[in-house]
């Protein structure tokens, strides 16, 4: 089997089930986007040695694997019938469970802080502005097709996550967060 199929050089492409729709289509979007963001948290694994955040990333990446799979099947019977993964309550109740472990190790936040300190939390910054993106790029979807609302619900909590990550990986590597200065 080639890697190269030549069936999207006129700018379309599948649609896990059939149907074939432009490569800006809205759904190619969202989950190209969450496949950006995947890929981006790939870097954060490559450049970390710790093994509680690989393990981590590890978990977000395969979940990121089913909200791909779950956006590029549209059609909830080709789900039910090839057994398609989809992003469920459970998933989101995970990543709420890896919040508040690592939040509680942290002081609380009482001001704005800038993205920033070393190299993996300035990463997993990066990361929760991807994130932020695939979450708009599906709210948009949702307004014209149907998507599955956990998983506008599972993005929202890993952005979250990836800020409470960027601010363990300072804290665990002794780099103070950068406030933000309000001038007027």
């Amino acid at each position: 089997m080639r890697i190269y199929t030549k069936t999207g050089d006129k700018g379309e492409t599948s649609l896990v089930g059939g149907g074939r729709v432009p490569k800006d289509n809205l759904r190619i979007e969202a989950y190209g986007t969450v496949d950006e963001l995947n890929a981006l948290l790939g870097i954060v694994a490559a450049s970390s040695r710790e093994n509680t955040l690989l393990k981590i990333l590890k978990r977000l990446q395969n979940d990121l694997f089913i909200v791909g799979a779950d956006l590029a099947t549209p059609d909830p019977i080709v789900h039910k019938e090839r057994s398609i993964p989809r992003i469920a309550a459970s998933h989101v109740e995970a990543l709420e469970s890896i919040i508040d472990k690592i939040d509680a190790k942290l002081a609380p936040l009482s001001y704005f802080i800038l993205p920033g300190g070393n190299r993996i939390a300035a990463e997993l910054h990066f990361a929760r502005t991807v994130c932020r993106r695939a979450e708009r790029a599906v709210v948009r979807l949702s307004r014209s097709d149907a998507v599955n609302p956990h998983i506008v619900v599972y993005l929202n909590r890993l952005s979250d996550l990836l800020f409470v990550l960027a601010r363990w990986v300072n804290h665990r590597r002794r780099r103070k967060e950068i406030r933000w200065e309000k001038r007027s």
